[in-house]
Order: structure tokens, then sequence, then C-alpha cells
């Protein structure tokens, strides 16, 4: 027996005899006006349990040149609407790439191009993401990241290409003027060390 073949008689029984075996579709990568950033559309095959659908293969990343290792994968937990995190980037030797979802609730999620060079530096992005969507959204290496909660209990899955390094954590705040995001919401929740972080300065960053 090869092992696909091992394979499909895996995915056989989880299914009744008389169920046709079905290709799972592909995910959609959709450009949101950032390069190399991709909003990452479900293909949900759906039926009257629900419905079931990829949300990763390495393959589809490899073909579109992201990466296909996520060595950390971290979940936050958000009690209250309103609630804020970042925005957060890495120190240039650290940058990493992130695939962001939210698995409870709904955030609107901010990317900011922080990358010198770049025909898109300090463009901001936001798209919302919610757990009845489950869309998730690729933040590229080089890119600040924040989220604003829209729900209580909003959970968010983040899968980093690099593991921690307490070190190279970096940020700005979240109302910088010169960003100038336009957030759907006042921030309610907002850790001190959020709160803390400094207006984006040229003359200081190192990402």
């Amino acid at each position: 027996m090869t092992r696909r073949e091992y394979r499909r008689g895996l995915f056989r029984g989880l299914l009744d005899e008389t169920s046709p075996v079905v290709r799972v579709s592909a995910m959609r990568f959709c450009e949101i006006g950032v390069p190399d950033a991709f909003l990452v559309e479900l293909e949900p095959r759906e039926d009257e349990r629900g419905f079931f659908a990829r949300a990763f293969a390495d393959e589809e990343f490899a073909a579109r040149g992201l990466p296909t290792s996520f060595p950390h994968w971290n979940l936050s937990r958000n009690n209250a609407t309103g609630t804020l995190r970042g925005l957060h980037y890495n120190a240039a030797a650290w940058r990493e790439a992130k695939l962001v979802r939210c698995t409870s609730g709904a955030i609107w999620d901010a990317i900011v191009d922080l990358r010198l060079g770049s025909p898109t530096r300090l463009r901001w992005v936001g798209v919302e993401l919610s757990a009845e969507r489950g869309d998730a959204l690729f933040v590229p290496e080089g890119f600040a990241h924040g989220f604003i909660t829209l729900t209580d209990k909003t959970d968010v899955f983040y899968q980093m290409s690099r593991r921690y390094e307490p070190a190279a954590l970096r940020g700005v705040r979240w109302d910088d003027p010169r960003i100038a995001i336009k957030w759907p919401r006042a921030p309610v929740v907002l850790s001190p060390k959020n709160r803390q972080f400094p207006y984006f300065d040229d003359a200081t960053f190192d990402g």
C-alpha cells in the first residue's frame, strides 16, 4: 500500500461509506495594498454539518515566496471589547513574519510597512478578522503589527516565523500622528508598556 493510498483510507474512515472523497480547496491569497502582505481567505466546503477548509499549506506559501516554518505559535486572550495591543515590531536582526488569525470573537488588525526603501514605507492597512470567517492576515518581516478587539472574549492566534527574542522587541505608539492609523474605535484597555511606546523616529529606528 502506498502512502497516498494509506492517507486516502484514513480520510475515508472519517466519512460514511457513501460519501464521496472530495479535494479540499486551496486558500485565496488576496493583496491588500502593501507589497508581500496578504489576506489569506478560506475556501470552505460546506454541508449540513458546517464546513471544512484548509487553513495552512506549506506548498502554497512556498509558491509565493512566503515562509513555511513557524516555530512559535502564540495565543492572545482578550477579555474586553476595545483592548488594543501594539504596535509591535522586531529589531532588524530578528525580523519576523506572522500569520494572524482570530479564533474567537473579532478584531481589527493593523499593519504598518517600516521597511527602509519600500515604496509604501509608513503606509498602514487595516482588516477585520473574525472567528466566523476564519481568514488570516500574513504580516511580512519589517512590518509593525497591532490590533483592537471588536468583541468581548476574543482570542487571537499567531504563527511566528522566528523564536521569541525578548531583547529584539520594539514598538511604536498606536496613535502616532505620522502614521495616522484610523482605528475603528478608541481603545479602552491598553497595557502600560504599550502606552509608553515612542513615536516613530527615523533617527533611532533599528528595524
